[in-house]
């Protein structure tokens, strides 16, 4: 643990009530709540408010959704919030000055708790499905569980597994397609699924063939549409995850050849089609002229 920072019951083990206090009045220690000292006057560092909240707890409790994902190691989702996990009803002492998000789970217990860590948290699959599902929409609980994959955090087979523990939760169906795509399996994106879009938004019927990668796996379609107008537009729907630049190199080269060729072509990953992503559908019907630009 962080030094700067105890529960007073800790500190009381070694130390005389007296003494504690005589700190505090000296202004030498500050008492955040009625338990938990930092044994220093100054503001807290990132670390030290995570120590904070999570002695601040009822127990069992742990670090959860960004700040642990965060804290194994994840980038791009950086948060000044300390997400907290606990019990239905368990109490979570305020920490002045730090911003504390408090979730409650029936779906929680000491088997959750990544003890060799402190200040304790959840693993990195709760932790990324938790933040995926609490996000406020789809897309950006995506970014999320496409990030953690990306930077080799964990796999999309235990990312699905998590998800299926979790049950009835927000951006389900989106979440588990997506694992899908990530893992290129026989449950990618298909064309009955962009079909089905396509009629949802009274886009033209496309014409699609299913792409793949350089292992043969599945992981966008390329579709072809055509506008009453007679103007054509090729789109392609990431099923996957690029991995390396060389791949997403090989992919913008060959979207440049059709730029430059003067056919239209749009890009746009899978969890657009999935959540009815409106950028998307608007973007399509101005390129087939449907609307006006």
């Amino acid at each position: 643990m962080d030094p700067g920072v105890a529960a007073r019951a800790h500190l009381a083990l070694t130390m005389s009530t007296r003494f504690i206090d005589a700190q505090i009045a000296g202004r030498r220690w500050r008492r955040l709540n009625d338990g938990v000292v930092v044994l220093h006057n100054g503001p807290l560092t990132k670390e030290q408010a995570r120590l904070a909240v999570y002695l601040s707890a009822q127990r069992p409790a742990a670090l959860c959704s960004l700040t642990a994902t965060e804290m194994c190691g994840l980038r791009g989702f950086e948060t000044e919030a300390v997400h907290i996990l606990v019990r239905r009803g368990a109490r979570v002492m305020p920490v002045p000055g730090v911003v504390t998000v408090v979730h409650e789970s029936r779906r929680f217990g000491e088997e959750d708790v990544a003890t060799t860590y402190s200040p304790a948290r959840v693993g990195v699959e709760r932790a990324v499905i938790d933040a995926a599902v609490w996000s406020r929409t789809a897309a950006e609980g995506a970014r999320i569980v496409a990030a953690s994959v990306q930077q080799r955090l964990t796999r999309p087979s235990d990312l699905a597994d998590e998800l299926m523990r979790a049950g009835k939760v927000a951006h389900r169906r989106a979440l588990f397609a997506l694992l899908a795509d990530l893992d290129g399996g026989a449950q990618a994106l298909s064309e009955v699924e962009f079909m089905r879009f396509c009629r949802r938004h009274r886009l033209p019927k496309p014409v699609m063939n299913v792409r793949c990668d350089a292992t043969g796996r599945r992981r966008y379609l390329d579709a072809v549409l055509k506008g009453p107008n007679g103007t054509v537009v090729r789109v392609e729907i990431d099923g996957g995850i690029h991995l390396s630049l060389a791949a997403r190199w090989q992919d913008t080269r060959r979207d440049n050849d059709y730029v430059l060729s003067g056919a239209p072509m749009l890009r746009y990953p899978s969890i657009a089609i999935y959540t009815d992503d409106p950028v998307a559908v608007s973007q399509l019907r101005a390129a087939l002229g449907l609307v006006s630009t």
